[in-house]
This record gives structure tokens, C-alpha cells and sequence, in this order.
């Protein structure tokens, strides 16, 4: 299948109300409103094709963009590929649930993600911390320092409550995601989230959301979730 192919295909499989959603969560024309689920036929025929993928990205239609994550070999692509994609990435859904979770499935992830939280952009922030999420959720714990884990943990303690919105959605998110899927830090990441306590996030033309992560990990305990890991990242 080429991208036009891939295009015509996407536009059909298009529906109005996920369209809405979408637009809802700050997506912007051009879109078609498909739903991730209805890709997954078209995944199987194509795999992975970086090329197509690149193409697909380029053509900034949402649904073309996240399709092409799923395609994207992420081995293949270098810092300054993740770069350019995080560039055109130009909301969260983008963002965080398509730059960050093709660059969890690359060897250079952690490097990429640590420039990216140390950038002070708040998509980049986004991005970085949501990609130690993916990883943290998939790899094993001996893959990560329990010392850099635990610094990146007090980063989130002392900064999360001034932090952009997005970026404290994000963080909110790591939080949880060692408390629950990185044993060796599970004490400290539920101490951490009590002290912490709620997180107020500011929405656009929505009212502002409140974030527990405490809570949340305390759930997952209550169901015997810990230690949980995804088989894939990426569907």
C-alpha cells in the first residue's frame, strides 16, 4: 500500500462523532476521525515501513500521523527524527501518545526523553516524561537506575504543582506508572504521591481536572496489579 492508498483507506474508515472527540482534545483539521481499533487491519498488511510512515507523518492529517507511529520503525529513526516528529507533534495526543510511544520502542529512548524533560517546552516535557511511562510499563526494572528513578521522582515532588499543564499530566502519570509497574521504587512513589496529594490541571474550555495519583496507585494494590508490565507498546 502506498500513502495515497493508506489515505483513501483512513478517510473511509472516518466516523463524525470520534472525529468530535478528537477535535475536543485539541486536534485540528485535517483529520477523519478513525478509531485506533479500526487501524489494526491495515497494520497487519503493512507492518512496519518507515518510509510510508515518514510520508504519513508529513501529510499533518491526525489520523495519518498516529497510523504512522504504528508503522514507524523507531530503531531506524535518530535523535534528530524524533526531534523533527515531536516538532509537528502539535498537541498532547500527538505528543504523548505518538512521538513518546514510538521512541519507547528505540534504543536511544531514555537519552531522547531525558533532553526532552530537561527542555522547558511543555509538549517536549510532556513527551519525555510519557515515554519513561511506556518504558517503565514494558521494559524490566534492571533496564533502569533505581538512583536516576528516584531523582526523577523528587523532580516531580518539588516541580509538578508549577508545572505547565500538559507536562503535569505527565508527570502525574510517571508517577503512578513506578509506583505501580517499577518495584524497586513502589514505596517511595506511593510516599511521594501522599505527599504530593492532588494535582489541580487547568483544561481548555473544560473545567480544570484533579489528578491522584495517590489514589490511584492504592487502587491497583487493592486489585494485585503490582509489578504489572504491557507485552507491547505499541498496539
Amino acid at each position: 500500500m502506498n500513502a495515497e492508498m493508506v489515505m483513501q483507506e483512513l478517510e473511509a474508515l472516518g466516523k463524525e462523532r470520534t472525529k468530535k472527540i478528537y477535535l475536543s482534545n485539541g486536534a485540528h483539521e485535517p483529520l477523519f476521525g478513525v478509531a485506533t481499533g479500526a487501524m489494526k487491519p491495515m497494520v497487519k498488511k503493512i507492518k512496519i515501513n518507515q518510509a510510508l510512515a515518514e510520508e504519513l507523518y508529513a501529510t499533518g492529517n491526525y489520523d495519518a500521523m498516529y497510523f504512522a507511529g504504528i508503522i514507524a520503525d523507531p530503531k531506524a529513526m535518530t535523535l534528530a527524527d524524533f526531534d523533527r516528529w515531536l516538532d509537528a507533534a502539535y498537541f498532547y495526543m500527538l505528543s504523548d501518545y505518538v512521538v513518546a510511544v514510538t521512541l519507547a520502542e528505540a534504543d536511544i529512548a531514555q537519552e531522547v526523553a531525558d533532553t526532552w524533560i530537561a527542555s522547558g517546552d511543555e509538549l517536549r516535557m510532556s513527551a519525555g516524561w510519557s515515554c519513561y511511562c511506556w518504558l517503565l510499563g514494558n521494559r524490566q526494572d534492571h533496564e533502569f537506575s533505581e538512583n536516576k528513578m528516584a531523582d526523577m521522582l523528587e523532580i516531580v515532588k518539588n516541580t509538578i504543582h508549577e508545572a505547565p499543564e500538559r507536562t503535569k499530566a505527565a508527570m502525574n502519570n510517571f508517577l503512578y506508572t513506578v509506583g505501580v509497574s517499577y518495584l524497586p521504587l513502589h514505596e517511595k512513589a506511593l510516599e511521594t504521591a501522599k505527599t504530593i496529594g492532588p494535582v489541580e490541571m487547568k483544561r481548555e474550555k473544560k473545567k480544570p481536572g484533579v489528578l491522584y495519583a495517590y489514589e490511584n496507585i492504592q487502587k491497583d494494590i487493592e486489585k494485585g496489579r503490582i509489578g504489572f508490565k504491557r507485552k507491547h507498546v505499541r498496539c
